[in-house]
């Protein structure tokens, strides 16, 4: 019995080790690292022999709930259930379903913000932000021009270093712009002296306005509450809307809300890489679906990666394996060398196809040029040392149509009716029905320069609307309600085929 109790006791002090971390510089997720120091004194070290005796077979981790931790953690503790508190909650609990799924859009971002929450030492709670703000959604854009998980406004990006040009839009990037959201917050938690509730009132009304209606208020009340303060209504329901969730999350049992399953542990990896590549190549490289990866590395806007970037790519943990294993290979056998260039003053389509080693004939092919003439300051996207006018573009899919026929796929795409129905597994030429979706060979076809246009498959997010999803791909609603049957009601988890400029 004596020798039980001394083995428990080690494994404490073990265990209570591995609650040190060692907080990294960089953006990636912290991870824990165990204290290792035990002092090796006789009694330790026979402990440790016991432990080994009586431990002969290794127990499987705990899997610890990321509701468990927020729960415990939490700073807010006493809080008043208002009426309007109670409003919102309601509103959650009349479809149950839907407000679990709405929990589980964070799964893949909800381990990060927290982990960089803790690393600045602020209060945990601050990771339901992105609830109230854009459902956890990186895709989200609101009427005012505020974009991603923190719905960012453009000034502040542009203050908080968020990068924005041709290729990319690190508002949408889920984890560029928590650093970003987090560095903020922790400005307005030490600007109003780690009152939580008007933080929560100065992220959403600004800091300026909440620091002048403190200033007016403080000549008539000693101590100030968000209650005190004149706020517009949007402002003044967003903290019971913050409540709400603290309240649903805290108590589930009691309001029958079954937490979907998010475990306290990393489940996205970073990887980084020199080459410039398209994205829905690699997504078929690593064997994720298209949709997923766009959702985790939503800051980039176009088909490829920023040719001027380190290509940054955040991917589920167990496809990180793939990667590591060949993914250099894939990187120099796949990269893309493409370019946009802001024309200056004395420049012509003579200079830039010297300069980057192209044709002429290419460049004015690739941008849809009717003359010669260039406008200062006009963008154009050059394929960087290609001397032929076969461009690769890669096809991802097809999805059936009425009227479609493997003899009309294989001339719009350019191949023989024989590589579709092998690709495709397909025992015949007439083994095709309408809503199938058809790879159409992506990983090594040369298309011609004609050939400006791909079809892509994205699937609907909540609060996706036409007009959103056009300016996200910078499609007209016309083209979209044409290529899906013309569409007027989209809904969420609806695949929808979209089709894009190549270039």
């Amino acid at each position: 019995m004596e020798r039980f109790s001394i083995k428990y006791l080690v494994l404490i002090l073990f265990l209570s080790g591995c609650q040190i971390a060692e907080v990294s510089n960089t953006s990636e997720s912290i991870e824990l690292i165990p204290d290792l120091s035990i002092p090796k004194n006789d009694e330790v070290v026979e402990a440790i022999q016991l432990a080994e005796i009586y431990d002969t077979e290794q127990s499987t981790p705990e899997i610890v709930s990321i509701w468990e931790v927020l729960k415990n953690e939490a700073v807010i503790k006493d809080y008043e259930i208002d009426d309007l508190t109670l409003y919102y909650m309601n509103q959650h609990l009349k479809n149950i379903e839907l407000f679990e799924n709405y929990l589980n859009n964070s799964y893949y971002f909800l381990y990060y913000v927290i982990e960089e929450l803790k690393k600045n030492d602020l209060p945990i709670e601050l990771a339901f932000l992105p609830f109230i703000e854009s459902s956890y959604d990186p895709f989200s854009i609101s009427s005012s021009g505020a974009v991603g998980l923190w719905q960012i406004m453009p000034r502040t990006a542009e203050l908080l270093g968020l990068k924005e040009n041709w290729w990319v839009e690190e508002r949408h990037d889920p984890y560029k712009s928590t650093d970003a959201a987090i560095r903020y917050i922790d400005y307005l938690y030490k600007r109003f002296n780690k009152d939580i509730y008007l933080v929560l009132v100065a992220y959403n009304a600004g800091p300026t306005f909440t620091s002048k209606a403190i200033q007016k208020n403080s000549r008539r009340v000693s101590v100030i509450s968000y209650k005190d303060l004149p706020l517009s209504a949007q402002t003044r329901n967003y903290i019971p809307k913050f409540l709400a969730l603290i309240e649903l999350i805290n108590n589930n049992e009691k309001y029958g809300v079954d937490l979907p399953e998010i475990p306290y542990s990393k489940v996205v990896d970073k990887i980084s890489f020199e080459e410039q590549i398209e994205i829905l190549n690699f997504s078929d490289f690593l064997n994720l679906q298209p949709e997923l990866l766009y959702k985790l590395n939503a800051g980039y806007t176009k088909w490829a990666t920023d040719p001027n970037m380190v290509s940054t790519f955040y991917v589920p943990v167990e496809n990180k394996a793939k990667y590591e294993n060949n993914g250099q290979e894939y990187i120099q056998s796949q990269k893309i060398n493409w370019i946009s260039h802001d024309v200056s003053r004395g420049e012509n389509l003579w200079v830039l196809a010297k300069k980057y080693r192209t044709k002429i004939d290419i460049i004015r092919q690739v941008n849809q040029l009717d003359s010669d003439a260039l406008s200062i300051n006009q963008v154009l996207l050059i394929p960087v040392g290609q001397a032929s006018s076969n461009i690769l573009i890669p096809f991802e899919a097809h999805v059936v149509s009425e009227g479609d026929t493997l003899w009309s796929l294989a001339r719009k795409f350019g191949v023989s009716e024989k590589k579709i129905i092998d690709i495709n597994n397909l025992k015949s030429g007439s083994d095709i029905k309408i809503g199938q979706v058809l790879n159409i060979g992506n990983k090594n076809i040369y298309r011609n320069i004609e050939s400006k246009k791909r079809t892509i498959l994205y699937s609907v997010k909540q609060g996706d609307n036409l007009s959103k999803i056009s300016k996200l791909f910078n499609v007209s609603i016309k083209t979209i309600k044409q290529d899906n049957e013309n569409l007027d009601i989209i809904r969420p988890g609806q695949i929808l085929k979209i089709t894009i400029k190549a270039f």
